[in-house]
């Protein structure tokens, strides 16, 4: 071989040794400062009153999280006036933990309905274009995010060398959500509070639609989230706003909209997404749920709400294990990268810092 062929090989190998990495770089869908960090303890919560003491970060510090995952409701903003949003938003920037919280580790978030704009709001909810900037703007979003620009502010991330790639999905539930289906025929306070009375788990006062056509993430997030679970990960985490599997608690889930729930177990089937798990926020109370049946692979749901708000009442889920906590709380996830897959332990813990919930996941069970 001349030195000129020799030459030529050597480059040609130089070419195919870096292009896995071109093409890990052509798949970030937002970028992080944190992206390359190696994760071993996510924390993660929802649902914290701007106006309310938040004693619970200091529980959430001693931690240690490598990464927490704000699930939404991260401030009350319930307003169609900018001015008042900003208020609040600078409320929570205002808190001695919050402040802590993001001068020391790295954070994502995604809105529920109380910051995306009012309470059990939708895609005609009419300020959203100014909710998307301030949240953007807030959470320290770069001017080219495609977050500012989307019909959403859906994220996913990739954290963590290969061996050790975490990725963190964060679809949009508020942004292009068709309206949500009440009860018929029902006196939702006098029912309630009758159920509340007999000791019987109360649910929320929304049914099931049945409308092959209601969604919640609409056709462009969905595309969006089908090629986000086909990108290379060795644990994926589903950050939802709403509770992905509870069944039927009777407010604002994934199981209101019938074809979308089906459609995530399908799509996560189809893009053979393995060692996926779910955590979700809204409820006001903790709680981890499993389903097995018609699914890819057993599916967990563990929901970690409040930071700040409690529910008064249980209301039902047939997939819950164990009991609720119905206190302040927040999600932890410790990772055991021992091989041949991750190792979890996920708890919800109380303000104080104490495991109330807890569950080991084999990821090597979790494949399609």
């Amino acid at each position: 071989m001349t030195d000129l062929s020799r030459r030529s090989a050597l480059g040609l190998a130089a070419a195919l040794a870096v292009a896995p990495t071109a093409r890990a770089a052509s798949a970030v869908d937002v970028s992080h400062p944190a992206l390359e960090r190696s994760l071993t303890r996510i924390a993660f919560g929802a649902c914290a009153k701007q106006d309310k003491d938040q004693p619970i970060w200091d529980a959430v510090l001693a931690a240690k999280p490598d990464l927490f995952i704000f699930l939404g409701d991260n401030i009350y903003a319930d307003t169609r006036d900018p001015a008042v949003m900003a208020a609040k938003y600078a409320m929570l920037a205002a808190k001695p933990g919050f402040r802590k919280l993001r001068e020391t580790t790295p954070v994502l978030a995604i809105w529920d309905d109380h910051d995306f704009g009012e309470d059990d709001a939708g895609a005609d909810y009419p300020m959203k274009a100014e909710s998307r900037r301030q949240f953007c703007d807030f959470w320290g979003e770069a001017a080219t995010s495609p977050r500012r620009v989307r019909e959403g502010i859906h994220a996913a991330y990739v954290f963590g060398p290969a061996g050790r790639r975490v990725q963190v999905i964060l679809p949009d539930l508020r942004w292009n959500r068709t309206p949500i289906q009440k009860l018929d025929g029902v006196e939702y306070k006098a029912w309630s509070d009758a159920k509340a009375a007999a000791g019987a788990p109360v649910p929320g006062p929304y049914a099931r639609n049945p409308d092959l056509r209601a969604t919640m993430l609409g056709e462009a997030q969905w595309s969006w989230l089908d090629a986000q679970l086909r990108q290379p990960a060795d644990l994926r985490i589903l950050g939802s706003s709403l509770q992905v599997l509870a069944d039927f608690a009777g407010w604002e889930g994934w199981i209101n909209y019938a074809h979308d729930h089906q459609r995530l177990l399908e799509t996560i089937r189809d893009a053979r997404a393995d060692r996926l798990i779910c955590v979700s926020g809204d409820t006001h109370y903790g709680e981890i749920s499993r389903l097995d049946v018609n699914t890819p692979y057993p599916i967990w749901d563990i929901t970690s709400s409040g930071l700040t708000e409690v529910w008064p009442v249980t209301p039902p889920n047939a997939l819950r294990l164990g009991e609720v906590w119905r206190d302040r709380n927040f999600g932890l996830i410790e990772i055991d990268w021992s091989p041949p897959a991750p190792k979890l332990r996920v708890e919800v813990r109380d303000e104080r810092g104490a495991a109330r919930l807890g569950v080991d996941i084999d990821t090597s069970a979790l494949t399609v």
